[in-house]
C-alpha cells in the first residue's frame, strides 16, 4: 500500500494547531491573571496536578487494568460496556480527586472564589497542550517522514515485529496527509467543550473542600466526568454508533451544563460577577 505524500495544506492545517494548542491557552491564562489579579502559580498547580494525576498515576494504572493479560483485562475486552465504564472511571476518580488534593493541601489558603477558575485553567488548558499540542507535533515529524519515505521504513519495522499494527499506520498516516483546517478547528471546539467542563468541576470540587456541608459536590464531579468519558468510550468502540457532530454534541452539553450549573448555582452566588472584581485574598 502507498502513503499519499502530504500537502502543503495539511501540513499548514498541523502547524497552525500545533501553535494555537500552546498559544490560546497560555493567552487565556495570562488574561485570566491580569483582569482577576490572580496569582499564576494557581494555574501552574492546575497543571501540575492534571500532569501528576492523569498522566502520571491514571494512565499507567489504567494500561495495567486494561491493556496487560490477564483476565480482568480479558473480561473488559469480551464486554466493551465494562471497559467503556472502567476508561471513564479512572478519569473520572483520579482527575477530581487530583483537585481535591489540591485544594486542600497546596491552595488549602487560597479560599478566595477565583482560586476554582484560575485551577480550571490551569488543568483544562494544559490538556490541550498535551492533547493538541503535542500530538500535532507529533504528527508534522510523521508528515516529514511520509514525503521523505521514512515512514514507511517505519512500517515494514513494525510489520516484522508485529504485523496486526500496521493497517493503524496506514490509517494514521492516511488521515495525517488529508487533515484539514476545518478537522483541526473541530478538535479545538471539542477541547474547549474540556476546558468549559474542567472549570465547572474545578468549581464543584473548590466549594466542597472550602464549605462544610457540600462535600457531596465531589462525587458529584467524579461521576459527571465518569459519564462523560463513558459515552466517549462507548462512541469509540462503537457499542453506541452516533455521527462525530452528534458525540461532540454530546460532549459540549457536559462541559457547557456542568461550567453554567456550576457557575451560576455556585460561584456566582458567593458575590461579584468574574470580570468585575475579586474577593480579598
Amino acid at each position: 500500500m502507498d502513503l499519499t505524500k502530504v500537502g502543503s495544506q495539511a501540513f499548514l492545517a498541523l502547524g497552525l494547531g500545533a501553535l494555537l494548542a500552546f498559544v490560546l491557552p497560555l493567552g487565556i491564562a495570562l488574561a485570566w491573571k491580569f483582569i482577576k489579579k490572580e496569582k499564576f502559580t494557581t494555574i501552574l498547580v492546575g497543571a501540575a496536578t492534571f500532569l501528576l494525576f492523569a498522566f502520571i498515576l491514571e494512565k499507567p494504572l489504567q494500561a495495567l487494568v486494561i491493556s496487560v493479560d490477564h483476565p480482568v483485562s480479558r473480561f473488559l475486552t469480551s464486554h466493551p460496556v465494562c471497559w467503556a465504564l472502567v476508561v471513564g472511571l479512572f478519569p473520572g476518580i483520579f482527575e477530581e480527586t487530583g483537585r481535591l488534593m489540591a485544594f486542600k493541601t497546596l491552595l488549602k489558603n487560597r479560599n478566595n472564589k477565583e482560586t476554582s477558575i484560575s485551577y480550571g485553567i490551569g488543568h483544562g488548558g494544559f490538556e490541550v497542550m498535551i492533547v493538541l499540542g503535542l500530538n500535532y507535533i507529533i504528527y508534522l515529524s510523521y508528515a516529514f517522514m511520509i514525503n521523505a519515505g521514512m515512514f514507511q521504513t517505519l512500517i515494514d519495522q513494525v510489520y516484522a515485529q508485529a504485523p496486526e499494527q500496521v493497517d493503524a499506520l496506514y490509517t494514521m498516516a492516511n488521515q495525517i496527509a488529508h487533515i484539514t483546517i476545518p478537522d483541526i478547528g473541530m478538535g479545538f471546539l471539542e477541547r474547549a467543550f474540556a476546558l468549559l467542563f474542567h472549570i465547572g468541576a474545578s468549581i464543584l470540587v473548590f466549594y466542597a473542600c472550602k464549605e462544610n456541608g457540600r462535600f457531596i459536590l465531589y462525587p458529584i464531579a467524579i461521576l459527571l466526568h465518569t459519564a462523560m468519558d463513558f459515552i466517549a468510550g462507548l462512541a469509540m468502540i462503537d457499542v453506541i454508533q452516533l455521527p462525530v457532530l452528534a458525540v461532540e454534541g454530546i460532549f459540549g452539553a457536559f462541559g457547557i451544563l456542568t461550567f453554567c450549573a456550576a457557575y451560576f448555582l455556585l460561584y456566582r452566588k458567593r458575590g461579584s460577577d468574574p470580570f468585575m472584581g475579586s474577593d480579598p485574598q
